[in-house]
């Protein structure tokens, strides 16, 4: 390992779950799930710890079969909130061995410490000093794939460190054959279900399989079985079975100026007339620019998408329009979004509707034109902005927020979705 890169995975076990446990010691020894809306019984386990995996509980199943499996369960809100306070502050203990960090998502984290290793020690001694300071501080038990590059320490962690004592495992360049090959197709990074299926059609059960196939000839059968060209596809999973990835640790990874900026919401039921829709469409333009505004930019182009509650047969549409002129205006915004709904609604109930802003340009460089609209709406939006910076989202609302149809109150507690 000292002449090679060494890279971290340190992944949170049962993420919500720990920190739901953390918080309440009296509940250490009982399982305890976190539920998307506890309610209503048949809402969406979202984490459950280990004791309650034991008694057969699963992500994603609904609160109702879990309480069928286990009806001592213990169930928690999700506090979204409190859940990224705890990821950043895992994020501040990391960067106490390297300012090499990188989220990949809140409950897990790349981290190099190549550079840094001739101060803190062994690989294992790291890992194991950063285990006991996420724990002692979070009260979140970490596991740690240690390896030469990204999608080998991920691939360390998911198959190995999570089920062994310890939390740790080690995955060097030469112990792949012996221990990455021999896994099984479906447990390679980025291979889900369906290409499980598609590469074990092709004589590819293994991992090993895989990565001895010449490169060329796997562009061959890809294109074969899929029936079109997809050698980058073919070449990203030979590369991943064969251990390769150059890519950096970055802290700045996802610093990169957005190419649009778009909001979309779930809603409540089924909203089957213009007017309804016309509200959510009018709250999440403001959304959309409101964040627009907040990041200096204006967009030249609008798309909007709505789909509707059955997914086994799905409706609605995804469209885009260019508008005369970029803005960041919500009233500029939501009348383009209501010209480009209309025009492609079919009238089906909608479930979902989302909307954006792309061709995003700098906010003060613009053209002028004759009837100029915007600087009016955004003097004005700027002071609606900064009321709702220091005093909450809900401090000021349009008046169609308050009917029936409105979401805006509700989705103003929320982070992704679930409650604060």
């Amino acid at each position: 390992m000292s002449k090679e890169r060494i890279i971290m995975l340190a992944d949170c076990q049962s993420f919500y779950a720990s920190v739901e446990k953390a918080a309440h010691p009296e509940y250490a020894d009982r399982p305890l799930v976190v539920a998307g809306d506890p309610e209503r019984r048949s809402g969406i386990i979202l984490a459950a710890c280990p004791l309650a995996k034991e008694l057969g509980v699963t992500t994603a199943e609904t609160l109702r079969e879990a309480l069928a499996k286990c009806p001592q369960l213990v169930v928690m809100k999700p506090r979204m909130q409190t859940y990224i306070d705890v990821s950043t502050k895992i994020t501040e203990i990391l960067r106490r061995y390297t300012d090499l960090v990188e989220p990949y998502s809140i409950d897990e984290q790349f981290i190099d410490v190549t550079g840094s290793a001739q101060l803190f020690g062994t690989p294992e001694q790291i890992a194991t000093a950063i285990q006991a300071e996420v724990r002692t501080e979070t009260g979140v038990y970490t596991r740690l794939g240690i390896s030469y590059s990204k999608v080998t320490a991920k691939m360390a962690c998911d198959m190995w460190a999570k089920k062994v004592p310890g939390g740790q495992f080690v995955l060097t360049k030469e112990e792949l054959p012996k221990q990455l090959w021999p896994q099984p197709i479906h447990k390679m990074f980025m291979v889900g279900s369906r290409m499980t299926q598609h590469f074990l059609a092709m004589g590819m059960p293994t991992i090993g399989h895989l990565a001895r196939t010449p490169l060329a000839e796997l562009k061959v059968l890809m294109r074969r079985r899929f029936h079109k060209n997809c050698d980058i596809d073919a070449e990203l999973y030979w590369r991943i079975a064969n251990g390769i990835d150059d890519s950096p640790v970055s802290p700045f990874t996802h610093e990169a100026p957005p190419t649009q900026i778009g909001h979309q919401i779930t809603l409540p039921r089924d909203y089957g007339t213009l007017a309804d829709i016309k509200v959510v469409l009018l709250e999440l333009a403001e959304l959309v620019c409101q964040r627009a505004r907040r990041n200096g930019y204006m967009g030249g182009v609008v798309f909007v998408g709505c789909q509707g509650a059955d997914f086994d047969r799905p409706t609605g549409f995804y469209k885009q329009m260019k508008m005369p002129d970029p803005t960041n205006a919500t009233i500029q915004l939501y009348r383009s979004a209501v010209q480009l709904f209309q025009r492609h609604w079919n009238g089906l109930p909608v479930r979902k509707v989302g909307m954006g802003l792309s061709q995003l340009v700098n906010e003060e460089q613009y053209q002028l034109t004759m009837f100029e609209e915007r600087e009016k709406y955004r003097a004005l939006e700027r002071t609606t902005d900064a009321l709702k910076l220091r005093f909450g989202d809900t401090v000021i609302m349009r008046a169609v927020s308050a009917s029936a149809a409105g979401q805006a109150k509700d989705r103003a507690g929320k982070i992704g979705g679930h409650y604060k």
